[in-house]
């Protein structure tokens, strides 16, 4: 695998690469080099560049790809990042490649995914209710505020430090307040909008199976959050998730990932999902899968 990857990365025009310049005499590394290390290391399960960098050193495949040199793994992660829509495309050349040359064989692909932890701490989650509890305490927290300020201007007796201080960290509590309700409401309403379609192709199918059936009114959808739902005020994309019942919550996203399950092990697709279950996950999982580098039979996936 080692030497079909170096092959196909080297066969590639990829003019748009770029290396790291720190300008201070640091190591440089072929930008190929470092795309085919990295392409390798993900195809191999190696995805941290901590890892990746240890490899350089431990695999006798990796130390023969990077010709004995040693990527640190801040060189490995700023390239990705400067590189980042360039191996996406280059990934999937070398699939392409692969399966032309038979290397992979879609058929059978493994779908699983794993919880990966958000930038932010679960305590900076708040209910729909809560956050209009502190709205509505904020605003008045602000304008008492606001005629201290006021009065203080009046007596002349203070620096004007503090409090435009205090009124400005109310104003944005509450702005981040009133952003985490408005985003419960906009999740409110694309639910209420999912549903309705899917209460009218139900209606549908129930009108078409039976003639005697009269046309029945559908009850829209609420579209409004609930009260017990929550927003995280540092990541609002990231939601609220557990394992199991015998793991804690955490604040993070599902990340999905199918490979190619017969010979290669090669990532096919990927995604990242909000939704805490793997329930739903299945069939994008499977319609990620380009049709270009082949027809998926058979998938392999846990009972999750």
């Amino acid at each position: 695998m080692v030497h079909f990857v170096i092959e196909a990365v080297a066969g590639m025009p990829l003019p748009s690469l770029r290396v790291n310049r720190h300008g201070s005499g640091s190591e440089q590394y072929p930008p190929k080099m470092m795309l085919t290390l990295l392409i390798y290391c993900y195809a191999n399960g190696i995805f941290s560049s901590r890892r990746i960098q240890r490899a350089t050193y431990r695999d006798i495949a990796v130390r023969f790809l990077t010709a004995d040199t040693h990527p640190d793994h801040d060189t490995i992660c700023a390239f990705r990042r400067a590189n980042f829509q360039v191996m996406s495309e280059a990934f999937l050349q070398v699939l392409h490649l692969a399966r032309s040359m038979r290397v992979l064989k879609v058929g059978t692909i493994s779908v699983d995914g794993t919880h990966i932890k958000a930038n932010a701490s679960k305590d900076k989650n708040v209910r729909y209710d809560r956050a209009g509890e502190l709205d509505r305490q904020l605003e008045k927290d602000i304008q008492l505020l606001m005629d201290e300020a006021e009065q203080t201007d009046r007596r002349d007796d203070d620096d004007g430090q503090s409090l435009p201080a205090e009124i400005a960290r109310r104003q944005r509590l509450r702005a981040k307040m009133q952003q985490a309700r408005a985003d419960l409401e906009d999740r409110a309403k694309a639910r209420a909008v999912a549903k309705q379609v899917e209460l009218q192709e139900k209606a549908r199918k129930v009108k078409q199976q039976s003639c005697k059936t009269r046309d029945r009114k559908i009850q829209p959808p609420k579209d409004t959050p609930e009260d017990r739902e929550q927003a995280n005020l540092t990541d609002v994309d990231s939601r609220l998730m557990r394992k199991n019942t015998r793991e804690g919550f955490t604040q993070s996203y599902n990340a999905q990932v199918a490979v190619d399950a017969d010979v290669s092990q090669l990532v096919l697709s990927n995604h990242v999902s909000q939704s805490a279950s793997d329930s739903n996950e299945l069939e994008p999982a499977v319609h990620n899968v380009p049709e270009s580098i082949g027809q998926v039979d058979k998938t392999l996936a846990d009972a999750g």
